[in-house]
């Protein structure tokens, strides 16, 4: 067996070990009674760190060695780079700290499950300065392994190639023009008549509704399920995806849309090649491109009026109200285009959600370094959320910097692809446009087209190559924030 099969073997059995972790995540999320957390966080410490030994055994380095020398195919090119790439990360960091970051960001959110509802800041921030403190402790590592700032070395995680002063100049020039958008919207939509969902919305009827709209998205049931959680998320494996919303009975309107926005990870997910599957070559590009998949879903498609018309339907439908005006379409596609300012990053609409991500990426870019400390936080987002979008959120925890699930996993850098991917949804779609008719393919109700196009562009190609060439094959050029802001300006104004 040469060395880079033996490679692709070890990757294998690493990706086996990592399915049942997803899985023990899931179901914690999903089902677990809250008596099984300390059990469950314990098992899934030593999980990981059986991951991680995997990840470093020490002949690793020979093989790749002797690899890189071998007689590989394109293909096997980029798989080889890509294991290597897994292997550099894991063998940064160690086994102890690995371990001790298990249990910190598992006992961290489970208790933030509790403590969010209940505003519990100070309860909150006792497992918080554990989280943080270990995560400085990686950046500081990977970053001197990297030659990176701690926090471009958390970004390298998430989004391979991306830097600090990439997004900076990315982001700062979207506050040039967003919160006049933003302003010039909220004037337009003054006079706006919305009828709002009333009464009662049962969480069975909703999730058949989701069902259905998941049938319409052409989501493979012999390969995933929805399920329901506090937060909701898209995990598993390409082959076993799991998928879950939090629905509030008496509004179906976010739960809907979350579906939506689920479903597109897990046709990314579900579109990824066989040929690779159980290696990191055949694994999504990068959070990023990932978001760009469930944004493309939720933005793109989900709130265009001839999708739009398919909602007023099936959830007339699921709710047995045909004559409830709340169900037109029109009123539909108001409410689904509405801008408000809001305290919810995942409750935000289109046009305001990028102001939040800028908000969380410039706290956690400056926790990392060391600019600022945890407990400053809470004071720091009141001041940013006030710039950026007038509402404050002095005292409100739960409404303010305990809303999010990720950083109570340390999941530092991530933030940025969430606005990362709504650009590029933006890009693929002026592209899209040239070869395929999107609105009269949604309305048609066979989507195929448009799946087809991000199967043979996006999905098909996991991570064959870098973010930047994927963009320029698909696009025929890099990340281009124009076509977000075009998008923007075409639908809201």
């Amino acid at each position: 067996m040469s060395n880079y099969d033996q490679l692709t073997s070890h990757y294998q059995t690493i990706h086996h070990f990592n399915h049942a972790e997803s899985m023990l995540g899931w179901d914690a999320a999903a089902n677990m009674p809250s008596g099984g957390s300390n059990a469950r966080s314990k098992a899934m410490a030593e999980l990981s760190v059986h991951i991680h030994r995997l990840s470093t055994q020490p002949q690793l380095e020979e093989w790749f060695g002797n690899a890189e020398k071998e007689p590989l195919s394109t293909e096997q090119k980029a798989s080889l780079r890509e294991m290597k790439r897994k292997w550099q990360q894991a063998t940064v960091v160690p086994e102890d700290l690995v371990q001790a970051q298990s249990i910190a960001s598992s006992k961290c959110e489970h208790a933030w499950r509790t403590q969010r509802q209940e505003n519990d800041w100070v309860g909150f921030e006792k497992n918080w300065k554990e989280v943080v403190t270990l995560s400085r402790e990686e950046a500081k590592i990977r970053g001197e392994a990297l030659d990176l700032t701690p926090y471009d070395a958390m970004l390298d995680k998430f989004e391979p190639g991306t830097t600090t002063a990439s997004l900076d100049t990315l982001f700062t020039d979207v506050k040039t023009w967003l919160p006049e958008l933003i302003e010039k919207v909220l004037v337009k939509q003054q006079s706006d008549s919305i009828i709002m969902p009333s009464g009662t919305f049962s969480t069975a009827s909703q999730k058949a509704l989701g069902l259905e709209v998941m049938k319409l998205l052409k989501f493979d049931f012999d390969r995933g399920r929805l399920d329901q959680s506090v937060h909701p998320f898209c995990g598993g494996v390409p082959s076993d995806v799991r998928i879950t919303t939090r629905y509030d009975e008496k509004n179906f309107v976010q739960a809907l849309m979350g579906i939506v926005h689920e479903t597109g990870h897990a046709r990314y997910e579900q579109g990824l090649p066989s040929a690779f599957a159980g290696l990191p070559v055949g694994e999504a590009r990068s959070m990023g491109v990932h978001e760009s998949q469930s944004l493309f879903f939720e933005m793109q498609i989900g709130r265009c009026k001839p999708f739009i018309s398919h909602l007023s339907r099936l959830s007339a439908d699921a709710f047995n109200a045909h004559k409830d005006p709340v169900f037109a379409e029109e009123n539909l596609y108001k409410i689904y285009t509405q801008v408000k300012k809001g305290f919810i990053r995942v409750d935000a609409d289109e046009l305001t959600y990028p102001a939040h991500v800028i908000v969380r990426y410039e706290i956690e870019r400056d926790l990392i370094n060391g600019v600022i400390e945890h407990t400053d936080v809470p004071e720091i987002w009141d001041e940013k959320m006030k710039a950026s979008l007038g509402i404050s959120t002095k005292d409100n925890y739960k409404n303010g910097c305990m809303q999010d699930i990720h950083w109570t996993g340390g999941s530092f850098g991530y933030f940025p692809s969430y606005t990362l991917g709504a650009m590029y949804a933006a890009q693929y779609k002026a592209t899209m446009t040239q070869t395929v008719d999107i609105d009269a393919t949604i309305q048609s109700g066979d989507l195929s087209p448009i799946f087809q196009w991000l199967s043979d562009n996006i999905w098909s190609q996991a991570s064959l190559h870098t973010t930047d060439e994927l963009i320029k094959r698909a696009t025929g050029e890099t990340l281009n924030a124009e076509h977000f802001r075009k998008h923007l300006e075409g639908r809201y104004l």
